[in-house]
């Protein structure tokens, strides 16, 4: 901080006078931080709680879409898988909940993948598709000639006798080549596709009599009436079992009863208005 000084001049000419001076006082600098890194305490993941650490592991590893053999798994899936690589209690904890938890592609529909003879369920070990408990068969890719790898759900390449946790069929149905003029004159026959598709899940569920439910969804375009809907839907009720028909959110099918409620409701109110209108005149 400045202070004030009183400094006494003489001078042979004018005598002697006094001056008043303001004198600064350097305050010194504070000392430079220490240039040794501060150590901190690495945060132990597996010191959490079990239920904490499986909460992790639902948000890093679940993802709305199904999973497939597809290219862009590198980009979309690969970051993800990293958290298995960290040690073996983690991988044993983290797989379970990926594979348990998400849903797989019985078939694939990628034009890359479409034909091998390797489908997803056939490059993952036993130990790992008997963790699975969601699987979706998509139909309507190759409408017209499908994989010889579609029709040979007998291959124990598939392992599908490892398959003992898996609970939930997911069929979903892109297009009914019977139910729609659009592919007539350019599909094989009236029924083929019907024909292979209910044969493929005639011999599928009896290999995995583990299968409770089994939902139908399809895109608007498929008719739940149609053909190839309708002679699935008999497949999983010839099959009994106990076997439970659901239907998906993506058609809408599953809120036919409500909607049929609400225009009930509608057509009352309707009904007793007109009533009480021509009791008023």
């Amino acid at each position: 901080m400045p202070t004030l000084a009183s400094v006494t001049t003489e001078s042979p000419s004018a005598g002697t006078y006094t001056q008043t001076t303001s004198i600064t006082k350097l305050t010194p600098a504070p000392p430079p931080p220490s240039s040794q890194p501060t150590t901190s305490k690495p945060f132990r993941l597996l010191d959490l709680p079990a239920e904490v650490r499986l909460r992790i592991y639902e948000h890093v590893l679940l993802v709305p879409h199904t999973i497939d053999l597809d290219p862009s798994n590198t980009s979309t899936l690969s970051p993800r898988l990293r958290l298995l690589l960290v040690s073996r209690q983690l991988h044993n904890e983290a797989s379970h909940v990926f594979y348990s938890r998400n849903t797989f592609r019985l078939f694939p529909v990628h034009g890359r993948f479409f034909h091998t003879r390797k489908p997803l369920l056939a490059r993952l070990s036993p130990r790992t598709r008997a963790s699975l408990s969601s699987l979706e068969l998509r139909l309507g890719p190759g409408w017209n000639g499908l994989p010889s790898a579609w029709g040979d759900v007998a291959s124990p390449l598939l392992g599908l006798e490892d398959c003992t946790s898996w609970r939930h069929l997911r069929v979903f149905v892109e297009c009914d080549p019977a139910g729609d003029d659009v592919f007539a004159g350019f599909r094989r026959s009236d029924d083929f596709f019907t024909s292979f598709c209910a044969r493929l899940l005639r011999e599928l569920l009896p290999r995995v009599p583990s299968i409770e439910t089994v939902t139908f969804d399809g895109f608007p375009g498929v008719a739940k009436d149609g053909p190839l809907v309708r002679e699935l839907v008999k497949v999983v009720r010839d099959r009994g079992g106990g076997v439970r028909v659901a239907w998906g959110p993506e058609r809408g099918w599953g809120h036919e009863n409500v909607v049929k409620e609400l225009e009930a409701s509608i057509a009352s109110l309707r009904l007793w208005a007109g009533r009480y209108a021509a009791l008023g005149n």
